[in-house]
């Protein structure tokens, strides 16, 4: 199925009518740092026309089990180790290395207890798209499958998750473009997860790239030509096909000012241009593609380069290498050799798939910025550019965590003064002036809230690997060990809570600055009635709002991890937190709560604990939690209201308090005079968790047990 199913798909928005709001965008979090999150008075009204991906990567543990091998750990037994390419401590040379630990451990990538939390964390975060990496020519239908198959589930219970976007090669796209299309998108596959652009799913690839294309390999060039001022460089060639598009690929030397005309002809003497267009600002070794409105019939060409500005040549090789029919040309004279040349030939198959995508155009490079419309970026060096789409509207920027650059050239990330989380104002600090702030994060968005695209593309989310390499690396800033896209805490780009070092700081200055940038709702205040903890609970259906919790997010795990033997298992989740309510009168605050089943036992241990903030302040109380309602008891049916003591996880001053519960649902009520709430105040925070296993530590919110809401946030009562 092609044209049709993919285009009657892209008319229908397939989105759950059931869908389950949970207004995350309301609730209140401060971080181990102590940045609270922006509220509707800092971040401003909600702005639904803007959106944020981020990249998403699917390939861990699909490379072999080897392993792991934690960078930091390997640094840590040996500080010599980048010196000894040759040491014990690290696996292979090109196998994948971890820069640290995940806060999942070493996962892989179709662990479905991981995915499930991935779509609540991005969803609650404000994250519309994942965008998969699959740039290396694989797809990983392993992965996605597995992430389609939860995130669809978590849909079809009316939850929420981000939707999808695949990043393809940037240079030889064709092959991964036709397998998605025949695997997902043509098939109708998950179309609800589908991310839409201008009404049809978004594929970032080069569309005069992503179908039959004749050319010469890279590993056949063993020079590149350079184009001098007066003079022409040209390739002929024989279409034995009808065809759409021809270019070359052109090397600047790391220039960045470069440009020239690129012209089509008949291989003829004294022929007109068939097309002609030129191109300023040429990235080193870019692709430069002639599109044609009208395909070529089948014949004999000749594709010629002319005005240069800057410098500029054309990658070629010495001898005949590939075309039969064609030869290199210099100022219109046959010379020995051939020149680098993509032909794309009309594609009767490629219709269907270019009917059935919007595309844009990936930008590898990190410094150029767009060479046309309807390109995007992936990631750049600050000050970041505007993708723009034809008629100038600014549609895409991006925002990276970290950057493997140095010295105005693509680098390694291994390289000290490559530009780490910290890197700022022009400089990558030293060890001494290092922090967990993300000060290059935080600068990349403050540019991207200057330009105010329709599309922020994050870079990114759980890339977690990158391979090891000694010299040549064949990218600069390399030594005797190199790893080029992440290396260690400092020098890594993924916003995804790490096991120790900067815990969950990034994800929550992710959280913050896309509040910044798409706005956040308001908290309606609280509308009391008359309550008795009596076990009716109907007086509760009028008292609103309703602080939401997903629906069925319990945790639930069982899966091998990276590496022979290894198992992750968690079945802590017990009782599915649905939906809490508060009320109040002038001696008391109420608490309600409800879950999907019929509760179970309160002798169960950590059973339906209750936190509160009751001043609103992350400083007091263990992460600002000031009181804790647990140790239920069903006989007597009081529990216990207990004082933090001293900001750690201890408790004391028990107070008894009443409570009833029946079925799925529990109320209690607690003295003003207990929590310190008087009439004048004006707001409280709370959170409600089931069996967390009360660590002590904030990783317990997200790693066990159900939490309403989720991880570090809470509800804000407000009166």
């Amino acid at each position: 199925m092609s044209i049709t199913l993919c285009a009657a798909d892209v008319r229908m928005e397939a989105a759950p009518t059931n869908s389950w709001d949970t207004f995350s965008d309301t609730w209140v979090a401060t971080d181990g740092l102590g940045r609270s999150l922006p509220t509707r008075a800092e971040a401003g009204a909600p702005r639904k026309e803007k959106l944020v991906g981020i990249f998403y990567f699917l390939w861990l543990g699909q490379h072999g089990d080897a392993g792991p091998y934690d960078i930091t750990k390997i640094l840590a037994a040996d500080p010599d180790a980048m010196s000894k390419p040759d040491s014990s401590l690290w696996g292979a040379l090109y196998a994948p290395h971890h820069w640290g630990e995940s806060i999942f451990g070493y996962y892989i990538s179709d662990d479905e207890g991981v995915l499930a939390k991935h779509a609540q964390m991005l969803s609650d975060a404000g994250v519309d798209a994942v965008i998969f990496d699959v740039t290396n020519q694989l797809t990983y239908p392993r992965s996605w499958q597995a992430l389609c198959r939860v995130w669809g589930n978590i849909r079809r219970r009316g939850g929420r998750t981000p939707q999808i976007v695949f990043l393809c090669p940037f240079w030889k796209p064709g092959k991964v473009v036709a397998e998605l299309y025949h695997d997902l998108y043509g098939p109708g596959l998950h179309s609800d997860l589908w991310f839409r652009w201008e009404g049809k799913p978004l594929i970032l690839a080069d569309p005069a790239l992503s179908r039959e294309i004749l050319y010469v390999e890279e590993q056949e060039l063993d020079h590149a030509a350079e184009l001098r001022p007066g003079h022409t460089l040209g390739q002929t060639f024989r279409a034995a096909k009808p065809c759409n598009a021809v270019g070359g690929c052109f090397p600047t030397w790391n220039a960045t000012n470069s440009g020239l005309t690129l012209t089509l002809r008949l291989d003829a003497p004294g022929s007109a241009a068939l097309v002609r267009q030129r191109f300023d600002k040429v990235a080193d070794n870019a692709w430069l593609m002639l599109s044609l409105t009208n395909s070529l019939p089948p014949g004999d060409y000749v594709l010629e380069i002319s005005a240069p500005t800057g410098r500029i040549g054309w990658w070629s090789h010495s001898e005949d290498t590939r075309f039969a029919h064609g030869h290199a040309v210099a100022d219109g004279k046959a010379v020995p050799g051939d020149r680098n040349l993509r032909l794309a030939y009309v594609d009767a198959n490629f219709a269907a798939i270019q009917n059935c995508f919007t595309f844009r155009r990936p930008q590898p490079n990190y410094f150029i910025g767009p060479q046309g419309p309807e390109e995007w970026g992936w990631l750049e060096v600050y000050p970041q550019h505007a993708f723009t789409n034809a008629p100038g509207t600014v549609e895409e920027v991006t925002v990276g965590v970290a950057q493997n650059a140095l010295d105005g050239k693509l680098s390694v990330l291994s390289n000290p003064r490559a530009r780490g989380r910290s890197f700022h104002e022009g400089s990558q600090p030293g060890s001494e002036g290092q922090d967990l702030t993300g000060r290059n994060f935080s600068e990349q968005w403050e540019r991207a809230f200057a330009l105010d695209p329709q599309f922020i593309f994050v870079t990114g989310w759980n890339e977690w690997i990158a391979g090891r390499f000694k010299t040549p690396s064949g990218c600069y800033g390399d030594g005797p060990v190199t790893f080029v896209d992440q290396f260690s805490r400092e020098y890594s780009r993924d916003c995804e809570p790490m096991l120790g070092g900067h815990g969950d700081a990034f994800y929550w200055q992710l959280v913050a600055n896309i509040r910044r940038f798409k706005g956040v709702r308001s908290v309606p205040p609280v509308q009391s009635g008359r309550i008795e903890i009596d076990g009716n609970f109907g007086e509760w259906t009028s008292i609103t709002p309703e602080f939401r919790d997903d629906i069925g997010d319990p945790v639930q795990r069982d899966h091998a991890g990276w590496g022979k033997g290894s198992r992750y298992v968690n079945k802590t989740g017990r009782n599915y937190l649905v939906m809490a309510k508060v009320s109040a009168d002038v001696d008391k605050i109420y608490f309600y709560i409800r879950t999907r089943e019929p509760l179970t036992p309160p002798s169960d241990p950590n059973w339906m604990l209750l936190f509160i903030d009751a001043d609103s302040n992350p400083k007091t109380g263990w992460l600002g939690y000031d009181f804790v309602v647990r140790r239920y008891d069903a006989q007597t049916q009081r529990a216990v209201l207990e004082r933090n003591d001293g900001g750690s996880y201890r408790w004391n001053s028990p107070v008894e308090v009443g409570f009833r519960f029946a079925g799925n649902e529990l109320e209690l009520a607690l003295p003003r005079i207990a929590l310190g709430i008087t009439l004048e105040q004006g707001t409280f925070d709370f959170k409600w968790a089931d069996n967390i296993q009360q660590t002590g530590d904030w990783s317990d919110f997200t790693l066990n047990g159900d939490a309403a809401p989720n991880d570090r946030f809470n509800y804000r009562a407000i009166f």
